[in-house]
């Protein structure tokens, strides 16, 4: 891997951002089960930019559910800043997730009718951050991922890539503490895609943000500050 464009800010004597023990989940259709996860256990520090890989079906998507609280394992333990999230109630897990976990999609889902701005102000809206606060923060994010010229167009006005900005953008609205990106490059051309690593880790460094990316894409991977393989519904630290 390439040593890291900017200084880290990790801590290694802080607590860790994520704490995964023995994690496993298993899918049942039927009389046919398909497991995904097995017993991963991993850490990741606050400020570190981690990348999950593995091939297709392995269960990246799953791991981020479970770290997200969206989805249920059916053993083990997800800590996420030191909270137990199966030990949450659904109002708090609801919070942890709108205040403290931003979410990027390979889809960015976007609201088609809402301008880019307006897509970012989204989630400052539903926890009624005031219109000046609200303005401000939009327009330094939008600054941020490198759409300040581009407030006013809607996402059909867009390239790939500058949709997948405005996303990164509106899950960075409420300061998370932790980003979750499943396959941020997915549907994105190889240069495109180049410059969204660059784009996470200019977040880690002006956002304070730790992030966890799943991704199979060796240029992502090549910029993270470490890489775990999930293979087997296993994680394991991936070679420097």
């Amino acid at each position: 891997m390439t040593e890291p464009t900017t200084e880290s800010t990790t801590d290694p004597t802080a607590r860790p951002m994520v704490a995964v023990e023995a994690l496993t989940r298993t899918y049942r259709t039927g009389r046919i089960e398909v497991p995904a996860l097995r017993g991963a256990s991993f850490t990741v520090a606050p400020g570190e930019l981690v990348a999950i890989k593995g091939r297709s079906g392995s269960g990246k998507t799953t791991l981020l559910n479970l770290i997200g609280g969206l989805d249920s394992p059916d053993g083990g333990t997800v800590r996420v800043d030191g909270r137990d999230i199966g030990a949450l109630g659904e109002n708090d897990l609801l919070a942890l997730r709108r205040d403290h976990i931003g979410f990027v999609f390979q889809s960015h889902g976007l609201i088609p009718v809402l301008s880019a701005a307006e897509n970012v102000e989204v989630p400052l809206r539903l926890v009624r951050t005031p219109p000046a606060e609200r303005d401000e923060r939009v327009r330094l994010l939008l600054a941020l991922v490198g759409l300040a010229d581009h407030a006013a167009q809607r996402p059909y006005e867009l390239s790939g890539g500058q949709r997948q900005r405005v996303a990164i953008a509106r899950a960075l609205a409420n300061r998370p503490r932790l980003l979750l990106a499943d396959e941020p490059t997915g549907q994105l051309d190889s240069e495109t895609a180049a410059a969204i690593m660059p784009l996470l880790r200019a977040v880690v460094s002006s956002e304070g943000v730790t992030v966890l990316v799943a991704t199979h894409d060796e240029a992502l991977l090549a910029e993270a500050d470490r890489v775990l393989s999930l293979e087997d519904g296993l994680t394991t630290e991936a070679p420097a």
